[in-house]
């Protein structure tokens, strides 16, 4: 089943109409979890995109929900771009042609000339051993050539579905596109102690998350108020930027994220500060939504790296993740390179030293509604790539 384990549809196909945020909302709280990429206040988050809330309903029962994110293209602006990002929160298990006909029929009808979507169903796990394995071996340069990992049925199914009914992949090689990762990394939570999810560590982060504690790193889970700990985070996430050679976001977006998940839910977005002897080491932002926890951003100092904030901060994400009742804790992407060569492969090694699993997912996949005018799209986007 999905992660999100929506309630069933019943025979027939289910009727997708707009829905209020209100209830998106409901309906949102009512899952087990849901990606907070899902919910209605990412789309005001997003605010160089139009959104709306759908959903999908068996009489006048709710039994699906999506929120869909339109984007106008240049030269096309009487068309947009629909894309459900980790979602849309629906059956997956079933057939999924019922659920996704009607969505491609409202949306066509509301000038729509593609649909991306994103669902949230793994298609293939790899244990932390059997990622270390593969990357000793120089046999091996990618995780899929890593052998004995766990497919699942439901993502099988999923995609030959979706391949079969015209949809397209989109998901690149390194498992990073324009929109978000195929391969992600994951800590299980559920029936687990704090012990447990320690002693599945090796021994280099169980020695940092010691050595912090030992240096005196104290973690606090600020009660932002768009102030002061907001820019602390945000001054030390740029200098981070500079030093790691990405993009920073602005002030202002990091204030919208707070202030629209915040208003949705009080519980929905967390930030951790990690200060030694009063200085800010590190930071980090965690998002739950019901029982999926997920590290969305981070940002640490250069100086005092030997005092190991970051796994502070980690750690105490997720213990919270756990005393929260979540069943997993999501470090989000990786690449699936297992190449030692490789400068992504760094990254791997420090998600796979949490224990933990690596996670393939169906993907994103395009259905073009006007083919001529997604042909123009995808030349275009071809284009601004090179």
């Amino acid at each position: 089943m999905s992660s999100s384990e929506p309630v069933r549809a019943a025979a027939g196909n289910p009727v997708v109409r707009p829905i209020s945020a209100a209830e998106h909302v409901a309906f949102v709280r009512a899952q087990r979890s849901v990606s907070f990429l899902q919910t209605p206040a990412w789309g005001r988050v997003k605010t160089e995109w139009r959104s709306e809330s759908l959903g999908w309903f068996d009489g006048r029962r709710l039994v699906g929900a999506g929120l869909v994110l339109h984007r106008r293209v240049p030269r096309l602006d009487r068309f947009t771009l629909a894309y459900l990002p980790e979602g849309p929160v629906i059956d997956w298990t079933g057939e999924i042609d019922a659920w996704l006909d009607p969505l491609a029929a409202y949306l066509k009808g509301h000038g729509a000339f593609a649909i991306r979507l994103g669902p949230a169903v793994r298609t293939d796990t790899w244990s932390a051993a059997q990622v270390k394995d593969g990357i000793a071996d120089a046999g091996v340069k990618r995780l899929t050539e890593v052998s004995g990992r766990w497919t699942d049925p439901v993502g099988a199914r999923v995609a030959d579905r979706l391949s079969g009914a015209g949809w397209l992949p989109q998901s690149p090689e390194d498992g990073f596109g324009v929109g978000h990762p195929q391969f992600k990394y994951e800590i299980p939570l559920t029936g687990r102690t704090e012990d447990d999810v320690l002693g599945g560590m090796n021994q280099q982060w169980r020695r940092n998350i010691k050595k912090a504690a030992k240096a005196g790193v104290e973690v606090t889970v600020g009660e932002v108020t768009l102030g002061e700990d907001l820019k602390a985070f945000h001054d030390l996430y740029v200098h981070t930027a500079e030093r790691d050679r990405f993009t920073p976001r602005p002030l202002r977006y990091f204030e919208t994220v707070f202030a629209e998940m915040r208003a949705e839910d009080p519980e929905r977005i967390r930030l951790y500060s990690a200060r030694h002897q009063g200085d800010l080491v590190a930071a980090t932002v965690l998002v739950r939504v019901g029982a999926h926890a997920v590290y969305a951003y981070g940002a640490s100092a250069t100086a005092k790296r030997e005092v190991r904030g970051s796994n502070a901060c980690q750690w105490a994400m997720i213990r919270d993740a756990l005393a929260a009742g979540c069943a997993v804790y999501d470090l989000r992407g990786i690449t699936p390179t297992l190449d030692a060569d490789d400068p992504h492969v760094g990254l791997v090694q420090f998600k796979v030293g949490t224990g933990g699993q690596a996670v393939r997912y169906v993907g994103e996949w395009d259905l073009p509604l006007r083919p001529m005018i997604y042909r123009a799209f995808d030349l275009y986007m071809r284009r601004r790539a090179r």
